[in-house]
């Protein structure tokens, strides 16, 4: 039949991997650095993943391809959710735990000063899987894109013990996030939250975002909301009420 379906200009392809995390069928893969259709019948043709892309390489457009079949595409979808799946999508997104002993073999040269305290890979929200194993009982620091680059002490303060999601409560899909965050807490008995937003206005979506996730999962885990201003200074820190508010003295 001829349908609408997603075509790929591999000239201006980048590679980024945006639209294949923004394809909720799993339709697009990254191979050798360029998306690619998975197979036609996993495309409903609707262009979500259009919005995603920074170079304009997705179009749609009308070809002989094989019906769209949801069921098959909600299934590949799963699979590649699942530890040990097929992931056929951008290579960033595998789960993957950081030990000591790899932080010990960078050589010396390429230590940062105070070392990293990244436990965990993927970091963005969107990104890792409620199924990752590093979730499991974990304290989750949910972190504003901008706080790593604004707050020097990122690593040695906040991140140790902890596993980093980053987000933009500004531009990214909140409800998603909502619902992401609920699935990681609800399916891996998650410790607690520590929140860790800017002082500007549009980064105070982020306690919200743990505070309706949390509702969401049907637990009770407590939730602490950490703001660093522009400076790089914490300008306040404190537990968060159900209604995304924070108490806590301003330091």
């Amino acid at each position: 039949m001829k349908r609408k379906i997603i075509e790929i200009d591999e000239a201006l392809c980048n590679g980024c991997g945006q639209c294949v995390t923004g394809c909720a069928e799993g339709a697009l893969a990254i191979v050798d650095g360029k998306a690619k259709i998975v197979a036609d019948h996993f495309c409903d043709g609707l262009g979500a993943c259009i919005g995603h892309c920074p170079t304009g390489a997705l179009q749609i457009i009308e070809r002989e391809a094989p019906e769209f079949d949801e069921a098959a595409a909600m299934a590949h979808v799963a699979q590649a959710g699942q530890p040990g799946g097929k992931h056929g999508g951008c290579p960033s997104g595998q789960p993957l735990t950081l030990t000591p002993c790899q932080q010990a073999n960078v050589p010396t040269g390429q230590t940062p000063v105070a070392g990293s305290a990244l436990s965990s890979w993927p970091i963005k929200l969107r990104l890792v899987p409620p199924t990752a194993p590093f979730l499991k009982g974990a304290r989750l620091l949910l972190t504003s894109d901008c706080v790593p680059p604004a707050f020097p002490a990122f690593h040695s303060a906040f991140l140790p013990g902890r596993v980093a999601l980053l987000g933009c409560p500004k531009f990214d899909d909140v409800q998603a996030y909502v619902d992401k965050l609920a699935a990681i807490v609800r399916e891996n008995a998650v410790a607690d939250i520590t929140v860790l937003q800017m002082e500007v206005p549009c980064c105070s979506g982020m306690a919200r975002i743990a505070t309706m996730a949390v509702t969401a999962s049907g637990r009770d885990i407590p939730i602490t909301r950490v703001v660093v201003g522009r400076r790089g200074e914490i300008v306040s820190m404190g537990p968060v009420s159900e209604t995304g508010n924070a108490g806590g003295a301003t330091l």
